[in-house]
């Protein structure tokens, strides 16, 4: 267990998503769980490598949020494991996130699950795509510093 701030625990983070996008703001909202499922994030059974969230009426949704059924169900089998889930934000947040995801290059994505006290809340992020010759430009300083840093230790 990652403890972030004071009585915050990260569950689990986007990794992926740091690398394909580019952060524009940052929002803090609740998300709808059932029973079941808030049982099986308390066992960190998460993943949020291919999540997205859409807008739907004026209402966020988050999809293909994988939370792994709770062990202990009887009825394992027939529950759905990344079905959408409701996220609940101010009217204004929603407004603009709506509006900012209609354009080009735009994207709105969970970025991490964490427990604040006792409740499970997630940080979400309007994004833009980084273009694949960013990426390999990043990748490309990546290594350089990788290689500088191999270098001093040797002349050190």
């Amino acid at each position: 267990m990652k403890k972030k701030k004071q009585n915050q625990w990260l569950i689990t983070k986007n990794k992926k998503a740091f690398f394909d996008y580019e952060i524009i703001n940052s929002y803090e909202a609740w998300i709808m769980l059932k029973w079941y499922e808030t049982k099986s994030v308390r066992e960190w059974h998460v993943n949020l490598k291919w999540a997205f969230i859409v807008v739907l009426n004026w209402e966020l949704y988050v999809k293909w949020m994988h939370i792994t059924p709770w062990k202990a169900l009887p009825n394992r089998e027939s529950i759905v494991a990344d079905r959408d889930r409701k996220i609940f934000l101010h009217k204004k947040d929603i407004l603009f996130l709506s509006w900012k995801s209609r354009e080009a290059w735009y994207s709105i994505i969970p970025l991490e699950l964490y427990f604040v006290w006792s409740l499970i809340k997630l940080r979400i992020w309007l994004a833009k795509w980084k273009k694949n010759f960013e990426k390999k430009q990043i990748l490309k300083e990546r290594t350089m510093d990788r290689e500088a840093k191999i270098a001093m230790k040797k002349f050190l």
